[in-house]
């Protein structure tokens, strides 16, 4: 357990120690510090990926465990080390060090590659894991706290904080249990009409040409009985045929009084029913609608997060290109430099060169003319005896 180190004095520079016992068995990928520790009213947590962030690497890093109870656009400026602790040889111990501006976006920075996972299994050489235990150290060298005086609810410890990418996983995980719910319970419809009226009694019987243009209009009427245009000629129909005397059967009889007698009471249900039934049909349709909505979302979620994990997969690469992009700049600017010496020896060896040619110049001039007057008195010499 991470403990404060309260010997500290200068209120912009803290240490905290986590300690991370039964590392060799930890399983999964990311952890959180248990313990916030706050530092001039910034909250603070490491966060240890102990296999690596997609990397062969011990990955760490600083958090803002209540970043998204802080007011809108907020940010922060921090100048801070991890150090993962030798623990036979404090000396040894792997610094990173950076200076960073957290923001709602970013509110996590750190080191990816802070060091090989194999310089943290070698107990040989390395005291980082002794007695299955890590010591991770977060020194925070200096930390610009948010502008104005909002005030910030305290952030509540063991309570690990998710990363966009679970808050979206987690959501549209549930959306799919909606879906398959929705898909596996189907709507259900129907109406039934009662018959309980006594039949209506009426006064002149038709003819027999009536009851026959009567049974053809209710033939007619019986094909459309759902459509509502044609409750009036069913009414005439029924009036004529409940008050015949011939032309029908005895079981006919029967069946057009006891419709008769409902009659109102079966038209008033079917406007009903009409009525509900569009409701019920167009509350269906923007359901089915809402639901082919969240089928198309939930599977633009899945090719979602494909892309982010190919997006973190690409930042792996360039953030490992650009450790190495980095290294090669430091090695040609210290190449740079070694030149820039060896530059300035050539040069001051140079100009005492020129000093030296200069002088040797000189005694070769003063060497010629006496050569000369040598050679003309030679010359005369010659002359003379030869």
């Amino acid at each position: 357990m991470g403990k404060l180190a309260m010997g500290e004095q200068n209120p912009t520079s803290w240490k905290y120690t986590w300690k991370i016992t039964n590392f060799t068995s930890l399983t999964q990928k990311r952890y959180y510090d248990s313990e916030v520790f706050t530092i001039g009213g910034n909250a603070w947590r490491i966060v240890i990926f102990p296999k690596g962030n997609n990397t062969d690497n011990l990955s760490i890093y600083l958090d803002v465990p209540d970043h998204r109870r802080l007011p809108d656009g907020w940010s922060r400026s921090a100048h801070f080390r991890l150090i993962l602790v030798d623990q036979n040889n404090y000396g040894n111990s792997w610094i990173r060090e950076a200076k960073r501006d957290f923001t709602a976006r970013n509110w996590d920075w750190g080191f990816t590659s802070f060091i090989p996972l194999s310089e943290v299994y070698d107990d040989i050489r390395n005291g980082y894991l002794v007695n299955d235990t890590v010591t991770v150290v977060a020194e925070i060298l200096a930390s610009q706290p948010l502008a104005g005086n909002t005030h910030l609810a305290e952030p509540r410890a063991n309570v690990p904080q998710a990363t966009p990418t679970d808050t979206f996983d987690m959501y549209f995980t549930n959306l799919e249990k909606i879906i398959n719910v929705a898909q596996s319970s189907p709507t259900r419809g129907g109406w039934n009409a009662s018959n309980q009226k006594s039949a209506l009694s009426t006064s002149e019987a038709p003819t027999l040409e009536e009851v026959e243009n009567a049974k053809q209009s209710l033939k007619e009427c019986l094909s459309d009985i759902f459509k509502l245009n044609v409750k009036d000629r069913l009414a005439e129909a029924m009036l004529t045929l409940s008050i015949a005397k011939s032309g029908l059967s005895l079981d006919q009889q029967k069946s057009v009084k006891a419709f008769w007698a409902n009659f109102d009471e079966f038209t008033s249900d079917f406007l009903t029913f009409e009525q509900d039934n569009a409701e019920f049909e167009l509350q269906k349709l923007m359901k089915d609608q809402m639901l082919a909505t969240m089928k198309k979302n939930h599977e633009t979620h899945i090719s979602y997060k494909q892309l982010h994990d190919d997006l973190t997969k690409e930042e792996e690469k360039l953030s490992k290109k650009l450790e190495e992009v980095k290294s090669r700049r430091e090695k040609l600017i210290s190449d740079w430099e070694i030149l820039m010496v060896e530059s300035e020896e050539a040069k001051s060896g140079h100009e005492d060169q020129a000093k030296k040619v200069a002088e040797a110049e000189e005694k070769k001039r003063i060497a010629e003319e006496r050569m000369s007057r040598s050679t003309t008195a030679w010359s005369n010499l010659k002359i003379q005896f030869c």
